[in-house]
């Protein structure tokens, strides 16, 4: 039984024979292995086009960026699972990716998305920053959270987020949602009451979003980027195991609270 609509029978990815493997239209042994970096390669499997200079450059830096930062709720699951069956490298890697959301890690989409909206509101003749405040003020009534801005440890600034812009001028790309996104800020503070530290996933999406790259790959980076960040810390679960340490402190943190002759809490 066929659900939902079917899409046209073919892919443009990749075909594969006996002796051949191609890529895109490419032979893969001949004009990719050797010639071209996996970020390069990422790109050219996502789009089917090669990668510009500043393309590959700001590829790369928000790779390293959003790869690694410590102790992760996805970095714990991750462990955890790890040591409860080593044998299964590929699932302790999937605990973790399974943990990027709109709290952890996931949130440059939905600042992709609130830039977008920022972005056709420009284009549908409203200033930038009334564009922005709009959108602000809107989220901050609805009770929601702006994506893109807060951070548990990083303040008043993310560093991670400052290098990024700073390239972002450096190199000259910084473009309408780079204008955007600084705008945001004062925006923001505004509607919250005080100010806010742009994090890492703001100016990860709006450079993606001026160096005309996918929508799908804004959420794909950080995916791609922990998964290295990942493999670095099962690697070291492997020598230095602390899963199951995290674990035991994690259930020694918390307190019982049940009732056997009532509902939890009843006290």
């Amino acid at each position: 039984m066929l659900i939902g609509k079917p899409g046209a029978a073919r892919s443009a990815i990749c075909t594969a024979s006996a002796d051949h493997v191609e890529i895109r239209g490419r032979d893969l042994c001949a004009d990719l292995m050797g010639r071209m970096s996996f970020t390069d390669y990422f790109y050219f499997l996502v789009t089917g086009r090669d990668a510009t200079p500043d393309q590959r450059f700001f590829l790369d830096l928000l790779l390293v960026a959003i790869a690694e930062h410590g102790l992760t709720p996805t970095v714990q699951a991750s462990r955890m699972t790890y040591d409860a069956d080593p044998q299964s490298l590929q699932a302790a890697v999937a605990a973790g990716i399974l943990g990027c959301g709109t709290v952890v890690l996931g949130t440059s989409e939905l600042c992709g998305k609130a830039l977008s909206e920022a972005k056709q509101r420009v284009d549908a003749g409203e200033s930038p920053d009334d564009a922005v405040a709009a959108i602000a003020q809107e989220t901050h009534g609805a009770g929601g959270k702006m994506p893109g801005f807060g951070h548990p440890l990083h303040k008043p600034i993310d560093p991670r987020a400052e290098r990024i812009l700073s390239l972002a001028d450096e190199r000259g790309i910084a473009g309408a949602h780079v204008d955007l996104a600084r705008r945001f800020a004062p925006a923001v503070a505004k509607a919250w009451g005080k100010p806010l530290p742009m994090n890492v996933s703001m100016p990860i999406a709006a450079i993606l979003l001026d160096l005309d790259f996918p929508a799908a790959m804004i959420k794909a980076i950080p995916i791609l980027a922990r998964t290295a960040g990942l493999l670095a810390h099962i690697a070291e679960e492997q020598d230095r195991p602390i899963g199951f340490l995290m674990a035991s402190r994690g259930e020694a943190a918390i307190a019982y609270d049940g009732d056997s002759e009532g509902e939890p809490g009843d006290r």
